[in-house]
């Protein structure tokens, strides 16, 4: 979707689709007031009819208003005008986005006048606006067949009105938006992907694709043979019980100097989880081909931040294996070694996740991190813990921690920090290896995590659990939701220099 910026200008010329944002005082904007005048008060009269609050996310559409050239007049509540905050915003971004997509039109035109959020500036309005018609037209449609027919979204371009002395900041929004919805798009579509197209080497040729695409990412592959010789044991456990063969994918972007600390993001990519030996039930299953979203996370985040080019040096390493229940598959007590020379008691073939990244976040020594993020659909706990609004933070840095979570509230895409205190770690110590890869019934995104941080000793780390926030299964609304795009890429522009 095309967005631009323009100056505030009379409402003279046809346009098919003009949004007034109004609050529940009704009193118009200079806008507003001008195609009032133009319709002869009819605009104002309207606005008082019963059917009609200005509350936060209320939209009305006047057809064809008499006096105006506008083949809709879109009216978008804004709320109480002091109470306009950032969540309100993102209601009414919402709203609008999925009212103008069901719309007959080519283009749209917003008018900012008067729209002011009270906790955030106009560069993070126009970004949401932007991220808002963006998710709003997204439609995985690559497994559809040709014959199939799909309701078209006509909305083609969104022009944003508004002062010359917000201008800039608009712009500056809308780039930032246009770029977070690049990355968004791309995890959503690596996300909805189906298993047995989205297979460890499917993302290794995404990944290669993608260093092509931009000059500031290089990327390598790791096969089995090269983890077998480094001794990746915990790793090829799980990929071993599969005929896919499991990659380690490293997409490096370079926009600073080689002697700069690079920030390491690392993805869980399990392109399909049966839970091995251990067998899933059925009802659901299919929602394993999800257990890849941390790695399509970060394949976007790359993808956003090679766009929008800071000056820093960010390393995404992506683990992608499939966990099959073979003949070859690990079985229940088997003990392997992983990477770190470290011994792992596998008491669950299902909590697999960790074992895959143990030997990524040992790996990723290599790069001398500044700082350290994991990102995981690993356990089903964290979805009773925080349900689908929160992913959780487990850190040994609590900066690094504050950090992700002050990015997720400046992007609304939260997050909540749990513990991993020292108490914890006895419920993987194992009778027969240095740990095991279950905790009990207790605490179980925590013990998952207090796992992972006994491989994440030498760097400033933090594991996020996004069990609950990186897709949704209801019905025909299922899909990937694209978090935690948003949040990590505030948090890396952060780390480059950018105040929250």
């Amino acid at each position: 979707m095309q967005f631009s910026v323009k100056s505030n200008t009379s409402p003279k010329s046809r346009i098919q689709g003009l949004v007034l944002g109004c609050y529940d005082d009704f009193k118009l904007s200079e806008m507003g007031r001008q195609v009032d005048s133009q319709s002869a008060g009819r605009l104002a009269k309207l606005l008082k009819r019963d059917d009609f609050s200005g509350k936060a996310g209320q939209t009305l559409i006047l057809h064809n208003l008499e006096g105006t050239n506008l083949d809709r007049c879109i009216i978008l509540g804004l709320g109480k005008r002091d109470e306009l905050d950032a969540d309100r915003l993102i209601t009414a971004a919402t709203a609008i986005a999925n009212t103008a997509k069901s719309l007959p039109i080519k283009k749209l035109v917003i008018s900012l006048d008067d729209v002011i959020v009270c906790d955030r500036d106009d560069t993070w309005l126009a970004t949401k606006l932007t991220e808002a018609f963006n998710d709003a037209a997204y439609q995985y449609l690559a497994m559809k067949g040709k014959q199939t027919k799909s309701e078209p979204i006509t909305l083609a371009s969104v022009e944003l009105l508004t002062e010359a002395d917000r201008s800039k900041a608009v712009k500056q929004g809308v780039k930032l938006g246009g770029a977070l919805s690049i990355g968004k798009t791309a995890t959503k579509d690596l996300s909805n992907a189906p298993g047995n197209l989205c297979t460890p080497t499917y993302l290794a040729d995404q990944s290669k694709a993608l260093a092509k695409q931009y000059d500031s990412l290089t990327t390598t592959v790791l096969d089995e043979k090269q983890m077998q010789k480094l001794g990746m044991g915990a790793f090829l456990s799980v990929s071993k019980g599969s005929d896919e063969p499991g990659k380690m994918i490293i997409i490096q972007y370079r926009g600073a100097a080689a002697s700069v600390k690079p920030h390491v993001l690392v993805g869980k990519g399990i392109t399909f989880d049966t839970g091995g030996i251990s067998l899933k039930g059925g009802a659901g299953m299919w929602e394993m081909i999800y257990d890849m979203c941390g790695a399509a996370s970060v394949f976007g985040t790359l993808k956003t931040i090679a766009e929008i080019g800071p000056k820093m040096n960010v390393v995404g390493v992506l683990a992608c294996a499939e966990n099959m229940p073979s003949a070859r598959a690990s079985k229940p007590g088997d003990i392997v070694t992983t990477l770190s020379g470290q011994t792992v008691e596998i008491l669950n073939t299902d909590a697999e996740g960790r074992l895959v990244l143990c030997d990524a976040l040992t790996y990723i020594e290599k790069f001398n991190p500044a700082t350290v993020v994991d990102v995981a659909t690993l356990t089903g706990a964290v979805i009773v813990a925080l349900g689908s609004q929160a992913s959780a933070v487990f850190s040994n840095d609590d900066e690094v921690a504050r950090n992700l979570i002050a990015a997720g509230e400046q992007t609304r895409d939260r997050a909540w920090q749990l513990p991993i205190w020292e108490s914890y770690q006895p419920q993987i110590n194992s009778a027969f290896a240095d740990m095991q890869n279950i905790g009990g019934k207790e605490a179980g995104s925590i013990t998952a995590a207090c796992f992972l941080a006994r491989f994440a000793k030498k760097y400033r780390w933090a594991h996020m659990d996004i069990a609950g926030t990186s897709f949704k299964w209801a019905g025909t609304k299922k899909g990937a939701t694209g978090r935690p795009v948003a949040l990590l890429t505030e948090y890396l522009l952060q780390q480059a220099g950018r105040p929250a």
